[in-house]
């Protein structure tokens, strides 16, 4: 016997889970081999990162030259800022369509969301004129599951 420790996953997807993102797969490999062109015009992505204010240079990064018998430079030892903010990164094939910043003290909610969605939809109108009349692929990357709709 030996003990292990529990190995992270990012979720514990059940059976069905699992089969709605094959479904979901297979219907977006399905309509890019349809029309490869048209797909990437209207398929967009959205996901949430942590942005830290300030991230300082590593040891391997602060390196420098020296001459023989030359002292070692002197830096301040630095720490990761306590300050993050969440971003909302939107993006198409071609660049990033939209991004938001997460007000600090706010969670990301059902109403949250909704507004979110209702800014980028506008913002969509204003950068991709040409899909004013056509439904935008929305692809959310850190759903519960992964989710793909026509908005």
């Amino acid at each position: 016997m030996k003990k292990l420790c529990a190995r992270w996953v990012p979720r514990l997807l059940t059976i069905d889970h699992k089969q709605h993102r094959e479904d979901v797969s297979m219907n977006c490999l399905a309509m890019f081999t349809k029309n490869k062109t048209e797909f990437l015009r209207r398929f967009i992505t959205i996901d949430e990162t942590w942005v830290h204010h300030y991230t300082p240079e590593t040891k391997e990064q602060s390196k420098q030259w020296t001459s023989r018998g030359e002292a070692a430079p002197k830096k301040a030892k630095t720490t990761l800022s306590a300050g993050k903010v969440m971003a909302s990164v939107s993006w198409d094939a071609r660049d990033i369509s939209f991004v938001d910043y997460l007000q600090k003290g706010k969670t990301i909610n059902g109403e949250y969301y909704a507004n979110l969605l209702q800014r980028l939809s506008e913002e969509i109108k204003v950068k991709r004129p040409h899909l004013s009349k056509k439904k935008v692929l929305f692809h959310q990357d850190n759903a519960p599951i992964q989710t793909f709709h026509q908005i």
